[in-house]
């Protein structure tokens, strides 16, 4: 019985290894039970007069595989019966070779395997059953916010910053645009019980949207290579995910409680897909999803209706995609819902917040810079759509994904902290997201020749220098450091994970192995692969720390630096939109260049 002391005898039946028990031996003592371990190579009947004389109360047997072992174990009980033993220990035989059935048939009370855990063997030892620890039902959501006050440090960059956001503010205000106004049609749509009244809703949402989405409310067109999944596929689906979540086991992908929260993103067009993908990268550990969103989804006034598949980059956005890829997650899966770059930004938000999205993404200079939408529109609807964000307690990332078009780093974190301050001030809880990536800059400037430590690290020291708010790497890290092959990309990936964890980062987007350079669907064993090289890069190094250069605070410096030069030049600006336009957050020569997506469309 459990809580009982127990004598045990350790022996191992076999020339050398003893290992295995050395182990168990620790774990025994540990849990208040007397142990006697054996040298390996004794005869059985060393071993049956060791365990007479010592009289104990269980002995655990190991043997490693070799030839005859079924022979050399069975005649090992039959000496114990022969000596009166045999029904006053429990015996328990342990291996490579080993499986209960064989223990079983050999006369052992237990057997234990390959991957049989200490706690297993105590388990034995005390006569109790053992219940092993279901990391699925004990994995709970993590708040990436919790703990964060969203105080400045830097105190000029906080004043630039103010400076700057009550511009935005006075700007937008008695300002609107079609997707203002689509997403307010949609909150009454997704409100409204009487069909004919919804029919007349859609009727007002589709005068503002533009001539495909429109063709869809009124004849029922869809887009080329898109389509409605059959209700047979929608049956199969709920099928599908009703009998994975039952039998589905998660890894533990995190070492050291410090290791950074997990995510992946997940965009193959087919909702079916999308959750296939989902389930897989649960499975191997992941802690949340991103969903992205579709390039010409970005770039249409408005949104379909209904659980729609597509041949295109991403899955599309529909309430009823969403809300079916919502409804297959398990409890503990964080899912992101991305809408940071189109003109649909305000309806992602609300969506999101109505089908129960822990976390959205919004950025005004990224969506303007290398997103394509134009500046004016996208500053007017991602006001609202921060609004939103705070109505539906959503924290957001404000990723800076202009980095990979060219603009560098001091201009990108420049405007990520313009959005973070407008999240402040609007009562949202906003991310910060650097890019671990060979950017352009640093390819043009050298900063990574020597290593990719550097520059990664100023980036991190410089964002923590200024506010105290939470950082989300991505999206994802390494990007420019993978190529095709698969085991380079997950060991990339995996050393840019360590690195992240090593400063204290709280989260972190990765790809598949196949994800940067596919040319075709991304596969599940590549997501496995960079999954599993994370988790084994966790485990490399545990508490220990990645120790960048010099260069890193001297960067740091320079990045800081940099950043309130351009906060100093939007503050100056005739407006924050200006600003945009006239190249200050990444001109056309960093690579940056006004979006035109929704151009012209705001009015009072």
């Amino acid at each position: 019985m459990a809580g009982v002391k127990r004598k045990v005898l350790l022996a191992p039946l076999d020339p050398v290894h003893d290992i295995g028990l050395k182990v168990i031996k620790r774990g025994l003592e540990k849990a208040g039970h007397e142990t006697i371990l054996l040298p390996p190579d004794l005869t059985h009947e060393e071993v049956i007069k060791a365990i007479i004389e010592n009289d104990v109360d269980v002995v655990l047997i190991s043997r490693t595989l070799g030839y005859g072992v079924a022979e050399l174990l069975a005649r090992f009980i039959d000496l114990t019966e022969a000596a009166g033993i045999r029904e006053k220990v429990k015996i328990g035989i342990g291996g490579m070779a080993i499986k209960p059935e064989l223990a079983a048939e050999l006369g052992f009370d237990a057997g234990f395997g390959p991957g049989t855990t200490v706690e297993e063997a105590i388990a034995f030892v005390e006569g109790r059953e053992y219940v092993p620890v279901n990391y699925t039902q004990e994995k709970q959501k993590v708040d990436i916010t919790e703990g964060y006050t969203y105080a400045f440090k830097n105190k000029n960059i906080e004043s630039l910053l103010l400076k700057i956001t009550d511009g935005i503010l006075d700007y937008v205000k008695g300002l609107s645009t079609p997707g203002i106004k689509r997403a307010q049609i949609r909150e009454k749509i997704l409100e409204e019980k009487d069909e004919k009244t919804k029919d007349v809703l859609r009727r007002e949402y589709a005068s503002y949207c533009d001539e495909m989405i429109k063709a869809f409310y009124e004849k029922g067109n869809l887009k080329s290579k898109t389509r409605f999944l059959t209700q047979k596929e929608i049956a199969s689906l709920k099928d599908y995910v009703q009998r994975t979540n039952e039998n589905l086991q998660i890894t533990r992908l995190q070492h050291i409680k410090e290791n950074p929260v997990v995510f992946a993103q997940y965009g193959t067009g087919c909702p079916f897909m999308d959750i296939a993908h989902i389930k897989v990268c649960e499975a191997w550990g992941a802690d949340g999803v991103v969903h992205f969103d579709p390039s010409w989804g970005a770039r249409t006034e408005g949104f379909y209706e209904g659980y729609i598949t597509h041949e295109e980059d991403g899955s599309v956005i529909t309430y009823e995609n969403l809300k079916g890829i919502k409804d297959s997650l398990l409890p503990s899966t964080l899912w992101q819902v991305r809408a940071h770059r189109g003109l649909n930004t305000p309806e992602t938000v609300l969506l999101a917040g109505k089908i129960g999205a822990d976390l959205t993404k919004i950025n005004i200079a990224y969506g303007s810079l290398g997103g394509g939408t134009d500046p004016e529109r996208l500053t007017v609807d991602a006001v609202e759509a921060i609004r939103y964000a705070a109505r539906f307690n959503m924290p957001f990332d404000v990723v800076t994904n202009e980095e990979l078009c060219g603009v560098p780093a001091f201009k990108a974190f420049a405007g990520m902290l313009i959005t973070v301050m407008l999240g402040i001030r609007l009562g949202a809880k906003p991310i910060l997201q650097p890019l671990f990536c060979y950017s352009p800059e640093v390819m043009i400037n050298g900063r990574m020749e020597n290593n990719y430590v550097d520059f990664n690290a100023a980036k991190i020291i410089a964002l923590r220098n200024i506010i105290d708010a939470p950082i989300w790497c991505g999206a994802p890290i390494g990007f420019l450091t993978q190529t095709e092959d698969r085991v380079q990309s997950s060991l990339s990936t995996a050393l840019h994970a360590s690195l992240a964890s090593s400063l204290g980062v709280d989260a972190i987007t990765i790809a598949s192995a196949d994800e940067a350079y596919s040319g075709g669907p991304i596969s599940a064993a590549s997501r496995v692969d960079t999954l599993r090289a994370v988790q084994a890069s966790f485990r490399f190094f545990g508490n220990c720390s990645i120790a960048p250069s010099d260069n890193a605070e001297k960067w740091a410096r320079e990045l800081i630096e940099g950043i309130e030069r351009v906060l100093y030049r939007v503050s100056t600006a005739e407006s924050f939109v200006k600003a945009l336009y006239d190249g200050v957050l990444g001109s056309r020569e960093d690579g940056a260049y006004p979006g035109r997506a929704g151009q012209n469309s705001t009015f009072r």
